[in-house]
């Protein structure tokens, strides 16, 4: 699947050589990105939709196994001690075991992408022809969430670590 690596570029493949930039000179040493075994999705226990949405992955059949953690709880905090945990509470943040991060609308394809039964869903999405599609999904539902949460009177934000 064409996701991205933080935010941008091809998705980590599976056994994809690496190209040797010395020529015919030198042998070809073949170098290969580790393949995505499994994605931690960081979601907003405090929103509905997102709840919703971490129910319904959790039923679907996975074909890259999915660990559904809130953000900034004390687990997100502990598995992954460098990410700004604030942000994750602003937008859907997925982490792949090989420390990729994907957010906002190729975090959404990402866990299209390890459904079995939406692969080719997320592939379709990843492409220039899709892109569009996948983009207003997100702001749809950026603005479900505007208009469906709670007024937050600083209660949204990220806890302190250790809270």
């Amino acid at each position: 699947m064409p996701a991205v690596r933080y935010g941008h570029g091809p998705a980590p493949a599976a056994r994809r050589p690496a190209r040797s930039g010395s020529g015919n000179r030198s042998p070809h040493r073949p170098t290969y990105r580790r393949s995505v075994r499994r994605l931690t999705v960081l979601y907003d226990a405090q929103c509905s939709l997102c709840v919703h949405l971490r129910h319904w992955l959790s039923r679907q059949p996975q074909l890259v196994p999915l660990d559904l953690v809130p953000a900034a709880s004390q687990e997100a905090r502990r598995r992954f001690p460098d990410l700004d945990h604030g942000a994750t509470l602003g937008e859907i943040t997925v982490v792949g075991d090989g420390g990729q991060v994907y957010r906002s609308t190729n975090a959404f394809i990402v866990c299209l992408w390890a459904l079995a039964e939406h692969r080719p869903k997320a592939n379709w999405l990843a492409t220039p022809a899709g892109a569009p599609f996948a983009r207003v999904t997100m702001l749809a539902a950026a603005k479900y969430r505007e208009l469906t949460a709670a007024p937050c009177d600083g209660a949204c934000e990220a806890p302190a670590p250790g809270d």
